[in-house]
């Protein structure tokens, strides 16, 4: 039960590492990244910012896991 508990916190504090870091990295481009993404169909900024998550969600999991 106690690995349960632990590997669902580790995954929240982890999502939410990943949203903060996206919301600060959104706040920083000068275009709103989102409306880019979903309205003008850029996907070459769309392949940009799967690869920085991937790349957060590798370092989060990395830090956790030791």
């Amino acid at each position: 039960m106690k690995y349960i508990v632990a590997s669902v916190l580790y995954s929240v504090i982890g999502i939410l590492i990943l949203l903060i870091s996206f919301w600060i990295i959104e706040r920083i481009t000068p275009e709103n990244l989102w409306k880019e993404i979903i309205d003008k169909h850029n996907i070459a900024l769309a392949i940009v910012c799967a690869a920085f998550m991937i790349s957060v969600a590798i370092i989060i999991s990395s830090a956790i896991h030791g």
